[in-house]
């Protein structure tokens, strides 16, 4: 299967980086958290990634491009222009597809535009700002075992905040404090969908917001599947997120480095 993932949003609430660079190219231990998705996928023999890009995709162009230069030694005859490149045996055996889906174009336009890259196959789609140690294989073997169209990953991600939990009737005793606690709000779309490619059938225009009518409709059909994550996940909205992730990676406590 090969691998969409969306990265052409704006990141309005993560100004303080993406006013250079889209979202997907922040980093996290010196890497772009694009490509830590991305060493994810690959941990379960996935390698082949279609990449819809949009707001500042020029940038993850450039880096994918000089991505072999960036991690090996180089010779350069500055006169005829040539390169000698030695070292970087290391390199990720992967194969990147960078499709320009448009600039305003919405999550659902974006993985059709995408999906013609594909052809007439299931495939995975994900976002371009997030990270968990889901189990990707475990994913598609439930979405082949229910026969739906689509399966998505429900995740319970952790509160922002500690909770503060009362004494029945004594609302100024605090019977337990639980600082982050996951929420009991229920379960949220955390991405690392597997689609068939009928799904394609459910989004209009550029404009279609997959998690809106495509997936509302699916599910009122009865072809939405859920896989239940109930490990670690996170998304990357705000500094304090960046910050969050950055700590994990630096303590060597990152859960999502399956790899």
């Amino acid at each position: 299967m090969k691998v969409v993932i969306l990265a052409g949003g704006l990141g309005t609430r993560l100004q303080e980086e993406t006013h250079v660079k889209p979202k997907p190219m922040v980093e996290v231990g010196g890497r772009p958290v694009l490509w830590h998705i991305m060493k994810i996928y690959a941990h379960f023999g996935f390698r082949e990634f279609v990449v819809a890009l949009g707001y500042k995709g020029g940038v993850i162009k450039e880096y994918f491009l000089n991505y072999r230069h960036r991690d090996s030694d180089l010779v350069v005859k500055l006169r005829s222009g040539e390169i000698k490149v030695s070292g970087g045996g290391d390199i990720e055996d992967w194969t990147v597809h960078l499709i320009d889906t448009g600039q305003n174009t919405m999550t659902g336009g974006r993985i059709k535009r995408a999906s013609e890259y594909i052809g007439d196959e299931p495939f995975l789609v994900t976002y371009g700002d997030g990270v968990a140690d889901v189990d990707v294989s475990g994913v598609i073997d439930l979405h082949r075992k229910q026969g739906k169209k689509a399966t998505v990953t429900a995740v319970r991600p952790p509160a922002r905040f500690g909770e503060i939990y009362f004494e029945e009737g004594a609302p100024r005793t605090v019977s337990k404090f639980e600082e982050k606690p996951q929420t009991d709000s229920g379960w949220i779309n955390g991405g690392f969908f597997v689609l068939e490619p009928s799904v394609r059938d459910y989004i209009a225009d550029d404009s279609s917001i997959f998690e809106r009518e495509p997936l509302q409709r699916l599910a009122q059909e009865g072809e939405l599947s859920s896989y239940l994550h109930y490990g670690f996940w996170q998304c990357m909205d705000t500094v304090r997120d960046v910050e969050t992730l950055q700590k994990l990676w630096r303590e060597d406590e990152a859960p999502w480095k399956l790899w």
